[in-house]
Formats: structure tokens, sequence, C-alpha cells
């Protein structure tokens, strides 16, 4: 148990001082093509017919994300105002998004008819767990892992989403002659970084629930003896 929560604590904070430390890394790395995060963007996805979608700063630090709602890639403010590797990679990962909401990428679609569920579960979850848990009433825990459950798949679903726009990333930059060779390295390793913070939360997600569904079959277990 000790070893299990270790892996859980220690294995989100080791991948968000990763993406951390590489994003921080690269960012100080002047591209040499110039172009703001903002520009790289803007020419991404005009080339791919995505002109009707907008490129807007937002305040914080990596709260780069795409809005599909919307319809706007958002920077955060060094990533659209400066011209770094970091901010070229992430930039062009967002725009990733773009593409797939275009092309009406099915993980996307998925993705995104489970936020609301997976919104409400993930508060809700815990609170039929931890009560069924005390009580040992095995119907009321039933229902927070199924609930639990919900916001698992959400994370899992989210892993093709992410590695697919970072894929969709590295082409584009690539394939418009926005990164040279040598820069090419540079921008996998924040893509890779930032995607590892991902593969983490769907891991811990998915040992949490591995966990609860084995405290909840030991209640029958239990039960079954008495």
């Amino acid at each position: 148990m000790i070893i299990y929560f270790a892996v859980l604590m220690l294995l989100p904070i080791y991948a968000q001082r990763k993406v951390m430390s590489t994003y921080k890394k690269y960012a100080q790395v002047q591209s040499t093509s110039n172009m703001t995060g903002a520009e790289v963007a803007r020419r991404i996805l005009d080339m791919n017919g995505l002109e009707n979608v907008r490129v807007e700063p937002v305040a914080g630090v990596l709260s780069d994300h795409y809005d599909p709602t919307d319809r706007v890639v958002r920077l955060s403010e060094s990533n659209f105002y400066e011209a770094s590797v970091a901010g070229t990679a992430v930039a062009a990962h967002e725009v990733g998004h773009a593409m797939q909401h275009k092309e009406a990428y099915k993980f996307l679609t998925v993705r995104s008819k489970l936020v609301p569920a997976a919104n409400i579960s993930s508060n809700a979850s815990w609170i039929f767990i931890m009560i069924g848990a005390i009580a040992s009433w095995q119907p009321l825990m039933l229902v927070g892992i199924i609930l639990l459950a919900i916001g698992v798949v959400f994370q899992v679903v989210t892993l093709p989403v992410e590695f697919d726009a970072s894929k969709r990333a590295m082409n584009q930059i690539v394939e418009l002659g926005i990164v040279r060779n040598e820069e090419e390295p540079a921008a996998r390793k924040v893509l890779n970084a930032a995607a590892m913070t991902y593969v983490a939360a769907a891991a811990t997600a998915v040992m949490e629930l591995v966990r609860l569904i084995l405290m909840y079959t030991g209640m029958g277990n239990n039960s079954d003896d008495e």
C-alpha cells in the first residue's frame, strides 16, 4: 500500500515537473523562423482551411487550449507574443485540436460528449465511495465506483486525442518549414513532456479505480463469510 500511494502521488508530480522544466528550457530558445506562437497558429490554421478560427492570448502559464465552442485557439501570453521553440510546439499542438474538430476526429467527439458527465461524476463519485466505505454499504459504493469509472474513461479517451494533436503539430511545423532540422528534437521533447502529464493522469486514475474495485469485491467477500 505504501508503494501504491507513493506511485499514485509521485507520478503526477514527476510528470508536471518534467513538462515545466522542459517547457521553461525551450521557451528560452529562440526559434529560427522568428515566428511568434500566434503567427505559427495563424499560419497552420490558414493552410488547413481554418481561417474562421481565431487566435487569442490568455493569462497564465501553459494555459494554452483550443475552445471548440467559440472556435478559438487561446495561447498563454508568453507563447502568443514570443518566438520560441516551446511556443511553436505548443501553438501547433493546440491548432492540432482545431484540425481534429474540423475533421470530427472520433476520439475528440467522444471526449466532448463525456465532458458534462465527467465533470459531475468526478465530484460526486467520492461522496458515494466514502459513505459506502464507512458504512460498509456495497450498493452505495458501487454507485461511486461507476461514477468514478466515467471519469477514468474520459482520461483514457483523452490520450489518443492528445497524441494525435501532437503528431499533427509536428507534421505541420516540419512540412511548412516553421522549424529546421536541428529544432525538431527540441519541439518533440516539449510535446512528449506535455503528453506525459496526460499519461500520468490516466495511469493514476486507472490504478485508483482498480483499488476501489478490489475494495468493493473485498466487502462482498466479507459479507459472504458472515
